[in-house]
């Protein structure tokens, strides 16, 4: 029987920080949808690695690549179409890749020195196998780095579109946990299939556009002072 590669999966999973940096920080709206692009892709593909210790993640996977890679981004383009460059956030460039780049290390150094706790109540709750839950504790680090810098991005950038596509990367580090602490346990995948937001992104992206039409502006420091 085929075996999980640890080195597959961490690689996997370290690549998702570099995405979400690039999600959060860039102020074109299409290359941050891009790099959304790219971390969906991973999610599908370490639920794909992740199915061979559970086939049942494997129907997770595709309904990831459906909503998260395919419709999500989707809308997002969409959104985005002749849309100029993202709104100033409220921390310049410059000073705002140096604080994401600040709370990427400290949120990956903290979180892997006490992800073994995690891991410990994991394999007691469980019962998953402690050498498959031995790749965990990076992919916790990750989780909980891309769970903040999505997290960042909702209270620092004033686009409502940047704070859609926060949102996203809060599911992703969420899945990414979830996926890595119980995966192999069937309702795993039900769990992850059920929480899927790409409805929830369908809506918040049709009533920007709307605001967008309206009003001329996705500002939400701007949306704060006009009057219905």
């Amino acid at each position: 029987m085929a075996e999980i590669s640890p080195k597959l999966v961490h690689t996997l999973s370290l690549i998702m920080v570099l995405t979400s940096f690039a999600a959060v920080e860039a102020r074109n709206l299409r290359h941050a949808t891009v790099a959304y692009l790219f971390q969906a892709l991973l999610i599908c593909a370490l639920l794909s690695v992740y199915s061979i210790e559970n086939s049942a993640l494997l129907y997770w996977a595709i309904t990831a690549l459906v909503t998260k890679a395919v419709l999500v981004p989707y809308f997002l383009w969409r959104s985005t179409e002749g849309v100029p460059p993202e709104t100033r956030s409220l921390i310049g460039f410059g000073t705002s890749c140096l604080v994401a780049l600040t709370i990427l290390a400290i949120m990956y150094v903290f979180t892997h020195a006490h992800a073994k706790f995690f891991v410990q109540s994991a394999v007691y709750i469980t019962g998953t196998p402690s050498s498959l839950l031995s790749m965990a504790e990076t992919n916790l680090a990750v989780a909980f780095t891309v769970f903040t810098l999505g997290l960042y991005a909702i209270l620092t950038h004033r686009d409502a579109i940047k704070t859609v596509i926060g949102l996203c990367l809060l599911e992703n580090g969420v899945h990414l946990s979830l996926v890595s602490l119980a995966p192999t346990i069937r309702e795993t995948a039900l769990a992850g299939i059920s929480t899927e937001v790409v409805v929830t992104v369908w809506l918040l992206l049709y009533v920007i556009s709307g605001i967008r039409e309206k009003f001329g502006t996705t500002d939400t420091f701007r949306l704060s002072e006009l009057h219905w």
